[in-house]
């Protein structure tokens, strides 16, 4: 399954919609997507990243996630996880991310 990667950009921020298994083959694709999210982000903006459609992610996808969230919260936003598959909520709970990461189910 390849990954697909939609950016949609609204008044508070932007979304990042991914589809697909995330795993070390991908992570760079996600990884500019998200930065180039974050360049355009003002401050107090938030950058959703929607996992809803992620059936798998490995530790190097995590990291991706991890250094976009410092990056966001330095450029004063915010990154929020959203809507994650059951599995990948118990992993990123497993790795203790959680509160790097603001998940939420919206």
């Amino acid at each position: 399954m390849g990954l697909e990667i939609t950016t949609t950009r609204g008044a508070s921020g932007a979304r990042v919609s991914v589809s697909g298994e995330v795993d070390v083959s991908c992570a760079p694709e996600l990884r500019s997507a998200l930065d180039a999210s974050i360049a355009e982000l003002g401050t107090g903006e938030e950058l959703v990243c929607d996992l809803s459609e992620v059936p798998y992610i490995d530790s190097t996808g995590i990291g991706v996630l991890v250094g976009a969230a410092h990056r966001c919260a330095e450029a004063g936003g915010a990154l929020v996880v959203a809507r994650p598959r059951r599995n990948v909520a118990r992993v990123l709970g497993l790795l203790g991310v959680g509160a790097d990461l603001n998940i939420r189910e919206e």
